[in-house]
């Protein structure tokens, strides 16, 4: 066992400050440990939330040594022994209290992007057809656990605050399963430019490298989404062709 020094986030959202603490570190210890630690024995009043423990419900983001982490992920042997850690709240959002922000923002945009939309049943007995690597490419974007690191890491949220004008990568990836699944016949390619503003990101890939189900956001998602945003209103033979067949 050995000691380490946390800088816990302490305020809410009319200011705060960093404050010390000192933690018992026992091997395969996580951050949420040590920090539930602090909370029980020096503490009380801290606020955080967790939830699973397992990396599966995305509640106890935060910004570990200034980098957007899940605190029940981010093992203590992965951390610089003879430095403080510091904790603290994700940027993206409103704080709350201490470790704590208002994410409803978040479920909010959700709730504005066209839901799913299936074509007819191919058979009599309302069953679809679909081929397998169809069905594979949406199933990547189904593992999001919404702990929204990808909206904290995204500067367009993060830095410029956005929020009013884009959706961020979450709902991009949202966005692109649904658009992407086979049997949707729903469009929403015009929300995406013009509501959801997918014009903003610049695909520097910093969603991607927070990503703790190591989903290939901007590759697999918001690029192919780009495309076709861009083929289906930018593209001067795809204007072209509209022009030709309103004739």
């Amino acid at each position: 066992m050995r000691k380490a020094t946390f800088k816990i986030w302490r305020g809410n959202s009319e200011g705060g400050e960093f404050k010390s603490y000192d933690a018992d570190i026992q091997p395969g210890m996580v951050v949420l440990d040590a920090v539930l630690q602090i909370q029980g024995e020096q503490a009380g009043d801290l606020a955080c939330r967790w939830n699973c423990r397992a990396g599966k419900c995305g509640s106890c983001s935060a910004e570990i040594n200034g980098k957007p982490k899940l605190m029940c992920m981010t093992r203590m042997n992965t951390l610089p022994e003879n430095e403080p850690i510091t904790v603290e709240p994700m940027k993206a959002f409103p704080l709350k209290k201490d470790l704590v922000t208002d994410v409803s923002w978040n479920y909010e945009v959700k709730k504005k992007i066209k839901k799913f939309k299936p074509r007819a049943p191919d058979a009599e007995d309302g069953t679809w057809r679909m081929s397998q690597g169809d069905v594979d490419r949406v199933q990547e974007f189904r593992k999001c656990i919404e702990c929204f690191l990808c909206q904290d890491v995204c500067h367009v949220l993060r830095d410029h605050h956005k929020h009013e004008e884009f959706i961020g990568p979450r709902f991009l990836v949202y966005a692109a399963a649904l658009e992407m699944h086979p049997l949707d016949t729903e469009n929403r390619l015009g929300d995406l430019k013009d509501e959801s503003n997918i014009g903003y990101c610049n695909i520097t890939k910093c969603c991607t490298k927070v990503c703790p189900e190591s989903i290939t956001i901007t590759d697999n998602a918001i690029i192919p989404l780009k495309e076709r945003v861009v083929d289906e209103f930018y593209d001067p033979l795809t204007k072209l062709v509209k022009i030709l067949r309103r004739k």
